[in-house]
């Protein structure tokens, strides 16, 4: 029995009709990103994400894609500039990025998952993040597995909640990988490069899955992809990176052939 129509319980829906709905999920001022070895990952920028859109970041690869999306959960720390959230304000202590990375999920290329445990172990990973360090010593309760089990419906591997990670398809394993993502009920979901190393039909089911938990759930969606035909098909807004710096901020639609060589190149 599919659970799509009522997934409350497995995630928060925020209020749009809330005053909090006006302000951006997260804003990025003046946000730049240099790695030790003095390389400019990321030329200072300013940008806000807003709820219900799938955001793409386009670019080739070393352009600044991963290094932008990872600054907005601090995995990569900007050297200048400062991030605001909706709910936790400035980023600017440690408790204030724990807050924020519990409530920002993260769906990695290489899916990040532990082969030898079943997929319903794997996704109620997601869910760790709820309970203090002491209580995730313990198994998690049945509270907690219905949740994750919702969440394995609702990216259609139900069946598969008892099989080990390592024995399913790179586009199940993903799948996998997102349905953890919800059971971590977040405010924002970063995906980094999801289809990579998937082929063309996964990768549309993969991105199909995000685009729909976006719409029906009210969760924005950042993705970085280097693929032009699925940034087309499935962003909402496209921003173009080249060279660590921002040169397209806009619909997928206004992705001409003259902006394509400011981001690709002649």
């Amino acid at each position: 029995m599919k659970h799509q129509a009522n997934l409350a319980s497995a995630v928060q829906v925020t209020d749009l009709n809330s005053d909090d709905c006006r302000t951006p999920i997260i804003s990025l001022d003046n946000v730049g990103v240099t790695y030790p070895n003095g390389t400019v990952a990321l030329s200072p920028l300013s940008l806000k994400i807003e709820d219900d859109a799938v955001t793409v970041l386009l670019g080739p690869s070393g352009a600044g894609k991963s290094s932008l999306l990872r600054s907005m959960n601090l995995l990569v720390k900007p050297t200048v500039g400062t991030i605001s959230v909706r709910v936790g304000g400035m980023l600017d202590n440690s408790r204030a990025v724990r807050e924020h990375r519990r409530e920002t999920a993260m769906v990695f290329q290489q899916h990040q998952l532990i082969g030898r445990q079943s997929a319903l172990q794997n996704v109620l990973t997601g869910r760790l993040g709820k309970h203090s360090f002491w209580r995730t010593l313990l198994p998690l309760g049945p509270d907690d597995r219905r949740i994750a089990l919702e969440c394995l419906d609702r990216v259609s591997l139900f069946e598969k909640a008892l099989v080990r990670c390592d024995s399913m398809s790179g586009g199940q394993q993903q799948r996998v990988g997102i349905a953890r993502a919800l059971a971590q009920q977040p405010r924002m979901i970063l995906a980094d490069e999801p289809v990579a190393s998937l082929d063309p039909a996964s990768s549309r089911r993969v991105l199909s899955l995000l685009q729909q938990i976006c719409k029906e759930d009210r969760i924005p969606v950042v993705v970085s992809l280097h693929q032009l035909e699925y940034a087309r098909e499935f962003a909402d807004r496209i921003i173009g990176l080249s060279g660590g710096h921002v040169v397209f901020d806009d619909k997928p639609e206004k992705l001409t052939e003259p902006v394509l060589k400011k981001i690709y190149g002649a």
